[in-house]
């Protein structure tokens, strides 16, 4: 049989074709485009994620035999705002996930609502690209919009309404909406009753492994699939990223080097940290997940490439960085604010430690160095909740360096494990369609026989004991310079 996942992304959908086993048989890509209609402002078209996702399942299935295509499920773009009047059409451009115009609506509820309350409903706090102050917008600013809506959707879940006219969503997508109980799986009446939200308006929860419908038969028609392919609820993407790494069951984690940066970590419980430093999520395995956010990572190193000593040659830069634990320069890697763990927009990037015999190399090897520490600091806040995490999986851009790989291992003193296949999304949603269809008991059991560790970077205890002062001196730049960060946001 064969599994379709459908990872839902920014800017487009990338579809993948797997087998009962794990082997991955195809992927396709479709783009889409994305509108700023005001500048701070992005919103995209939730028809055009359909049309383009039909497409690829077409692309992606031809040459195969449809009929064993068993299951489809989802990775998609958190925390987007998908509305629909009482004929589910959709009512406005859906507002995404990086889009910043709620920042009055944000303020507004971790302020006049209170963190502490917003934790206690929902176990996070308020942040501008949540969904729930993307509501609280549209009903100050469009309130014809607002009276119309019938369905409160997230991107992923409009694809699956389209598919089988079941208004579903699951809980590690729905933890990111600030609408959800996340320690009970199930809405908070608290803020709809602050959002001015009926539960009706909401879709049915399901865990992501679990069965939401099948394809209505125009749609198997049209795609030429069986009218019995079932259809998954899937998970946010980061979720859905997690479980195409392994990283389901108690304490793993997964360590993220993109653009921005994440630290995935998965629990068999709930648990919350008291300032709401890291996001505690459902995780789509059926348990939850703690999950820390920074807003520049391997993109901090793209900087200081590209527009800095203006290089493309990378791999050469590294060469030369030999003395590790030993670099008297420090760089904070807040290049566009930070999210996890300060939640401050006014934190900004910054060498400190420079001297006449600082060097080309010393400053690379803090821009590396930097990113690294600051992943420490949302491990940090997890080991302080009681988990104990000893390896961790890595991916993105930024794991193609060796070098960076051998800094996060020392870094943190983990065991960083490199997978063979980094499909992410696509791959977890795929491997959720397997479990939903029995093809696997559970979704930890999936990834103990699909995802396969191919390296292993090992801690060095004598760079761990330098690097573990190196830390101690880092996490003391930061507070020292908020006051600075904040007088200058007000200039």
């Amino acid at each position: 049989m064969f599994y379709i996942g459908v990872d839902l992304g920014t800017s487009s959908v990338k579809l993948l074709l797997m087998d009962g086993s794990g082997k991955i048989e195809k992927i396709v890509s479709r783009e889409y485009p994305i509108a700023f209609p005001h500048p701070g402002w992005s919103e995209q078209s939730p028809q055009d994620w359909w049309k383009e996702t039909k497409a690829g399942i077409c692309e992606l299935t031809e040459g195969f035999d449809k009929s064993q295509v068993a299951g489809i499920s989802f990775g998609g773009q958190m925390h987007g705002l998908v509305i629909l009047d009482k004929e589910d059409q959709v009512i406005r451009p859906a507002i995404l996930w990086n889009d910043g115009r709620t920042q009055k609506q944000t303020d507004y509820l971790n302020n006049s609502v209170g963190k502490d309350k917003l934790s206690a409903y929902t176990a996070n706090i308020a942040f501008a690209g949540f969904t729930a102050p993307k509501i609280l917008w549209v009903k100050e600013n469009e309130p014809e919009n607002f009276q119309r809506i019938a369905k409160i959707m997230l991107p992923k879940d409009y694809i699956a309404y389209c598919l089988t006219g079941v208004h579903s969503s699951d809980y590690s997508d729905a933890s990111g909406m600030l609408l959800m109980d996340v320690k009970n799986k199930c809405w908070s009446r608290k803020m709809m009753e602050i959002c001015d939200v009926k539960e009706e308006q909401l879709p049915k929860l399901y865990e992501s492994y679990e069965i939401t419908g099948t394809l209505k038969p125009e749609v198997a028609e049209e795609l030429g699939l069986p009218k019995a392919c079932i259809v998954t609820a899937g998970a946010g993407d980061n979720a859905a990223a997690a479980v195409g790494t392994g990283t389901v069951g108690n304490e793993k984690c997964n360590i993220s080097l993109g653009t921005s940066g994440t630290i995935f970590i998965s629990s068999n419980d709930f648990c919350v940290d008291k300032f709401n430093a890291l996001h505690a999520f459902a995780h789509a395995d059926g348990h939850y997940h703690l999950m820390g956010c920074m807003l520049s990572a391997a993109s901090c190193n793209k900087w200081w490439m590209d527009e800095i000593i203006r290089t493309k040659d990378y791999g050469a830069e590294q060469k030369g960085i030999e003395k590790l634990g030993e670099n008297h320069v420090f760089f904070l890697p807040y290049l566009m604010g930070e999210r996890s763990p300060h939640n401050n927009p006014n934190a900004r990037g910054t060498f400190t430690g420079l001297t006449m015999d600082s060097t080309r190399e010393d400053m690379t090897q803090a821009v590396l160095e930097g990113v690294a520490f600051a992943i420490r600091d949302s491990l940090e806040v997890a080991r302080a909740q009681g988990l104990h995490i000893e390896r961790a999986t890595i991916c993105g851009g930024g794991a193609k360096s060796p070098l960076w790989k051998k800094m996060i291992a020392n870094i943190l003193n983990i065991k960083v494990d490199v997978i063979k296949s980094e499909e992410g999304p696509a791959l977890g949603g795929a491997m959720l369609a397997a479990v939903a269809c029995g093809e696997y008991k559970s979704v930890e059991e999936a990834a103990k026989a699909i995802v396969k560790v191919v390296d292993t970077v090992e801690p060095d205890m004598e760079l761990v004991e330098k690097y573990e002062k190196k830390y101690r001196t880092f996490a003391e730049i930061y507070p020292a310079l908020k006051p600075v960060f904040d007088k200058i946001a007000e200039a």
